[in-house]
C-alpha cells in the first residue's frame, strides 16, 4: 500500500457505562491519514482514554465502526486481530507503570520479538535491539539496567523503543509526556516527530496539554464530555 491514504477511520463510536449511566463517548467520528498526526485535547474524564481503548479493542463500543487500512476491525475475532495489533501500538502516560520492573531493558526490548515469533534468529534480534536503542537516543549500556535505574525520560524512551520494535503503522499516545518535566517533555515530543518522519508512522496523540498537542499535530480536535469536536485551526 503506497502513497497517502486513510489509515484509520472511526465512524460514530458510542460508549456508555452502566454504573451511573455515564456516556463516555457520543458518536465520535474522524479519519487519520497515513504519516500524519491527529491531536485530541481534553480534560481528565472527557473520554479520550476510552476512545483509545475502544480502537485497540480493549473495551467494546456500544455502536459504531472502526476501519484500519480500509478493513473493518471492530467486529473481528481475537485471532484475526493479531495483525492489527502488531501494526498498532500504544504509549502510556507513566513509563514506570508500562514497563515490567523485574525485567532489564534487554529483556523488555526482546519481549515483542518473542511474542511475535520473530526471535528465532538471535543475532538478528540482537542487532534490532541495539538499533532500537540508538533510534531513541540511548546507549548500549542501558540494556543491563532495570526500569527503576532509569529516569522518567529514559524509561519513556525504552517504552517508545518497545512500541516501534515490530514496525507499527500507528502509535496511540495516551498522555505520553504528561508525567515528564518541561525539558524532557520537549525532547520526547521531538523524538516522536523524528521517528514519525523516519518510519512513516501515523500518530493519534491525546492529551490535556494543549501546547503539546499543537506542537505535534497536523489536525486538532477537542473532546469534552464524550463529544469530539470538528477540526480546529492551528493558527
Amino acid at each position: 500500500m503506497m502513497g497517502v491514504f486513510v489509515l484509520l477511520e472511526v465512524k460514530n463510536l458510542a460508549k456508555s457505562f452502566k454504573k451511573g449511566g455515564v456516556k463516555a463517548l457520543e458518536e465520535a467520528s474522524f479519519s487519520l491519514v497515513s504519516g500524519r498526526t491527529l491531536g485530541i485535547i481534553g480534560a481528565s474524564g472527557s473520554g479520550k482514554s476510552t476512545l483509545l481503548k475502544i480502537i485497540l479493542r480493549l473495551v467494546p463500543a456500544d455502536s459504531g465502526e472502526i476501519y484500519f487500512e480500509e478493513k473493518r476491525i471492530d467486529n473481528l475475532s481475537e485471532k484475526k486481530l493479531r495483525d492489527f495489533r502488531k501494526k498498532t501500538q500504544i504509549i502510556f502516560q507513566d513509563p514506570y507503570l508500562s514497563l515490567d520492573p523485574r525485567m532489564k531493558v534487554a529483556q523488555l526490548l526482546r519481549e515483542p520479538f518473542m511474542i511475535s515469533g520473530e526471535d528465532k534468529k538471535t543475532q538478528s534480534v540482537d542487532e534490532k535491539i541495539r538499533a532500537l536503542l540508538d533510534a531513541v537516543g540511548l546507549a548500549e549500556r542501558f540494556l543491563a539496567r532495570f526500569p527503576h535505574e532509569l529516569s522518567g525520560g529514559e524509561c519513556q524512551r525504552v517504552a517508545i523503543a518497545r512500541s516501534i520494535s515490530l514496525g507499527p503503522r500507528l502509535l496511540l499516545c495516551d498522555e505520553a509526556v504528561s508525567s515528564l518535566d518541561a525539558v524532557t517533555k520537549i525532547q520526547i515530543l521531538n523524538l516522536l516527530l523524528t521517528l514519525q518522519k523516519e518510519r512513516a508512522i501515523s500518530l493519534l496523540f491525546v492529551s490535556h496539554d494543549e501546547r503539546a498537542v499543537r506542537h505535534m499535530s497536523d489536525e486538532v480536535r477537542v473532546m469534552k464530555d464524550g463529544i469530539l469536536s470538528s477540526a480546529i485551526s492551528l493558527n
